[in-house]
């Protein structure tokens, strides 16, 4: 038997009822997927950046998707199509042309960014704790603008980084 989808069930029915309380409960004691940046085979993406523990963040590919480090070290090599829990790889975020504030997109399950990305061939997701997560905003924080929780739908939410911060404490 395969494992299923990476996937975080109490995160999936708190974004169903639209509960706030429930997210950010779901958010402090269930993981949630984080899409992973992944470098094409023979180098880094094309048209990004790493970014440092500074909080930068890179260059917008032609995808829109750029990278930001994680806020952990030391990732231990898994295969390709494992989940990467609270890592050190690059998460994928997101920004629209002519700015350096990113969105960063989080979800309840692969599948659900599956649908947000269907013919990226080289979508791949890692899964955050809260800790990890917390870690991620606490460095992050002046380039992130916006975070959505399933963008693609159906149930899709917003949140600013500060308030997601605060719902993680």
């Amino acid at each position: 038997m395969t494992d299923p989808s990476p996937r975080s069930e109490a995160l999936e029915l708190a974004l169903a009822s639209q509960d706030v309380a429930a997210v950010a409960f779901a958010l402090r004691h269930d993981v949630v997927v984080v899409p992973k940046l992944v470098a094409p085979a023979g180098g880094a993406a094309a048209g990004t950046d790493a970014a440092g523990a500074s909080g930068a963040s890179g260059a917008s590919s032609a995808d829109g998707g750029s990278t930001v480090d994680g806020a952990e070290g030391g990732a231990d090599e898994l295969p390709d199509d494992s989940p990467v829990f609270g890592a050190a790889e690059q998460v994928r975020v997101f920004g629209r042309e002519n700015t350096d504030k990113r969105i960063l997109l989080l979800f309840s399950s692969a599948d659900a960014y599956a649908a947000m990305v269907p013919d990226d061939p080289h979508r791949e997701v890692m899964l955050y704790d809260a800790a990890a997560l917390r870690a991620f905003l606490d460095v992050h924080l002046d380039v992130l603008e916006q975070v959505f929780f399933d963008i693609a739908g159906p149930h899709t939410m917003a949140a600013t980084p500060e308030d997601l911060l605060k719902a993680l404490r």
